[in-house]
């Protein structure tokens, strides 16, 4: 499951090194070629919201093994595209059939017995980082020395293998809410409502993301404008020196298992913290860089892996909206830290895009704070 994890969430990020090659080929740039990587987001958005509901009320497996067939479709599609507006209807498919991710993470949960849920959710989540992180690498290889085309071709031939692994592999889960499509788009609005964890490490999720997203979001202008002038393939690397901060991912899950309070929460996003704090001054070596990247990556790992886990231990039955309604405000979050990044560079420098980071982290300590205290004894506990 970690490795399908992170097989597939690489589809989200395998254009955005191609841009360049995409423009000259398809003769487009600007906010035109922007559009590639931003319905790609968008129809991962629209495929957590509309189509993740369904690994609670259908057999999950056939859910998966279904997508899987879908994002080949999607993939080929991109291949082909002869032009610009066709290569975008095609991003968006590949971004709304690669959810498959956030349904083996609440399948994962759900297998797993509830003394070893963290260190398991753990695990696939950083499959799926890893993916994330080395997806670009990966592209700009492929990209220089085959062509943008064949990274797409080469995705689809992986989602067609996997599809038929995990069709195997997994094991039938008979569905936990049969309920309407209507009726179960429409509980979404009701488990937040009615469900305060939720909602408090929904927006420890989208804080801390958004803290990722602003650094992310800006690396490859702070390089560029450093002396060097570095260019995209050293902050693609940046992705790989990440991964070390993922594979800390099963240890902070057994940790979550072993403790019932928010501590590794706390120690989470003060880490992240940290990470902005050591970048500012040192952000000039690529060392210093690199340091934060690592920390970056742990802290923000660790906060997510703590809140999954303890979203997942709220409604057995419910787990696939749950993480619908977490995931979906995840990426909001993510959403609003590029923007914030981005404005943050363009009026600040690396001065701001380090204080806009270490903001969001403070709102999320504080937030943590507040809300844990508002909590029920029982509530708390969960």
């Amino acid at each position: 499951m970690a490795a399908a994890s992170g097989a597939t969430a690489a589809n989200l990020y395998y254009n955005q090194p191609l841009l360049g090659d995409i423009g000259r080929e398809l003769g487009a740039s600007g906010s035109a070629l922007g559009l590639v990587p931003t319905l790609t987001q968008v129809g991962y958005a629209a495929g957590m919201l509309f189509i993740v509901p369904l690994g609670d009320s259908l057999e999950r497996r056939r859910v998966i093994v279904t997508m899987s067939a879908l994002v080949t479709l999607a993939l080929v599609g991109a291949a082909l595209a002869p032009t610009l507006p066709l290569l975008v209807f095609a991003s968006f498919a590949v971004g709304a059939t690669t959810v498959i991710p956030q349904l083996l993470i609440p399948f994962a949960a759900h297998l797993a017995p509830a003394a070893q849920r963290g260190h398991v959710v753990g695990t696939v989540m950083s499959g799926l980082l890893i993916g994330i992180l080395l997806s670009r690498t990966a592209a700009g290889f492929v990209g220089t020395h085959l062509g943008w085309r064949a990274m797409f071709w080469i995705a689809a031939g992986l989602m067609l293998a996997l599809g038929g692994v995990l069709r195997f592999v997994l094991p039938a889960q008979p569905p936990m809410a049969e309920m309407p499509y209507l009726a179960l788009l429409r509980s979404l609005g009701h488990l937040t409502r009615t469900e305060p964890v939720l909602r408090l490490h929904s927006l420890l999720g989208a804080l801390t993301f958004g803290a990722f997203s602003v650094f992310w979001s800006t690396l490859a202008l702070y390089l560029q404008s450093l002396p060097e002038h570095y260019g995209p393939q050293v902050a693609g690397l940046f992705g790989a020196v990440g991964v070390a901060g993922a594979l800390a991912a099963p240890l902070v899950g057994r940790y979550a298992d072993a403790r019932g309070d928010r501590r590794i929460n706390a120690l989470g996003i003060a880490v992240l913290l940290l990470s902005f704090v050591l970048m500012w001054p040192l952000g000039r070596w690529l060392w210093g860089m690199a340091l934060g990247v690592v920390l970056l990556d742990l802290g923000t790992q660790a906060n997510q892996i703590s809140n999954q886990t303890r979203v997942y231990s709220l409604r057995p039955e419910a787990r696939s909206r749950l993480n619908t309604v977490y995931m979906v405000t995840y990426f909001a979050g993510g959403a609003g830290g590029s923007w914030l990044g981005t404005t943050a560079w363009t009026h600040g420098g690396w001065t701001g895009v380090c204080a806009a980071g270490a903001a969001l982290c403070v709102i999320a300590l504080l937030s943590l704070w507040r809300g844990s205290s508002r909590l029920s004894p029982d509530a708390a506990r969960s």
